[in-house]
C-alpha cells in the first residue's frame, strides 16, 4: 500500500474525518481532549489516531508528560496536486483560506517524507537557487552561521518578503529561525514568529518536520497556509527534478 492509498484509507472513515476536523478547529490536542468529544473509548480513538498518523495526516509531539496531536495537511496537498488540481481551475486552491484562533500562541506542525539524503535536503533549504524552485520563485540569502541574519526575496518584489535570524544551525539536521513576514500589512502586523526545520534520515529517505510556532492567536492564515505548497514543491523537485505550478508560484509573475 503506497502513501496515497494510506491517505485515502484514512479519510474513508467518518470518525477519522471528524478527528481531523477537531484538530483543524483546535490544533495540538491530547488523546483525552479528543476522546471527550466522541462517544468512544480512549482505545478506539487511539486506534483511529494511529491510522491517521501512519498516513501522515497528523503528527504527534511530546510536551512534558502530554502527547499532543497536530493536523498535518501536507499529504492532502499532495493528493490535491496529483488528483485534483489538474481537473480544476488553477486558482481554485487559493480560494480556500485557513483561519483559526486559539487562546494562546499558535503552533503549526508539518511533516513530509522525501526520498533524498540529509545533505541534499539541507542544500535545498539553504541554497538560494534551489529555493526558487519550490518557494514561489523566492531566493534566500545568508551565511548560515548561528546568529546570522537571512533574507527571502524575489526579483519582482521591491523589498524582502521575509527576514529573520538563524538561531540554531546544525547542518544537516536542524535549523531554527525567527521569521518576520514583510510581504503585506496583515503579515507584517503579526510580528516575529519561529520556524524549525528538523531532518531525520529514515531508510533511503528523510523525514522533514517543519514547526511554525510563536504565532500570535490572531495570525493571518497567509503566514502559515503556504507551507503545504512549499513542502509539496520541495518533495517534487528533489525526487523528480520538476517544479509544481501552484497559485503561490504565480504570485510575483
Amino acid at each position: 500500500m503506497d502513501d496515497v492509498d494510506l491517505v485515502f484509507r484514512a479519510l474513508a472513515d467518518p470518525t477519522r474525518r471528524a478527528l481531523l476536523d477537531e484538530l483543524f478547529a483546535r490544533d495540538g490536542q491530547t488523546l483525552v481532549s479528543l476522546t471527550a468529544r466522541h462517544d468512544m473509548t480512549r482505545i478506539a480513538v487511539a486506534k483511529h489516531l494511529k491510522i491517521l498518523e501512519d498516513a501522515g495526516l497528523i503528527v504527534s509531539r511530546r510536551r512534558g508528560r502530554e502527547k499532543l496531536h497536530y493536523l498535518n495537511p501536507v499529504p492532502i496537498r499532495l493528493v490535491h496536486d496529483r488528483w485534483v488540481s489538474k481537473y480544476t481551475e488553477q486558482w481554485a486552491a487559493g480560494l480556500a483560506g485557513l483561519k483559526h484562533e486559539l487562546e494562546d500562541q499558535m503552533e503549526k506542525v508539518f511533516e513530509i517524507y522525501i526520498r533524498t539524503t540529509p545533505e541534499r535536503l539541507w542544500e535545498a533549504i539553504t541554497d538560494p537557487v534551489i529555493r526558487t524552485k519550490y518557494q514561489f520563485g523566492a531566493s534566500i540569502e545568508s551565511d548560515w552561521s548561528a546568529g546570522s541574519p537571512y533574507r527571502l526575496g524575489h526579483p519582482a518584489a521591491e523589498r524582502p518578503l521575509v527576514e529573520g535570524e538563524n538561531l540554531v544551525v546544525e547542518r544537516p539536521n536542524r535549523l531554527v529561525q525567527t521569521m518576520r513576514a514583510l510581504w503585506g500589512p496583515d503579515a507584517e502586523r503579526a510580528g516575529t514568529s519561529r520556524v524549525t526545520w528538523e531532518i531525520e534520515p529514515v531508510g533511503d529517505s528523510c523525514r522533514l518536520t517543519v514547526v511554525h510556532d510563536q504565532l500570535p492567536p490572531d495570525a493571518p492564515a497567509e503566514l502559515y497556509g503556504g507551507w503545504p505548497m512549499i513542502l509539496s514543491g520541495l518533495k517534487t523537485w528533489l525526487e523528480t527534478g520538476e517544479t509544481l505550478t501552484t497559485p503561490g508560484s504565480l504570485m510575483y509573475q
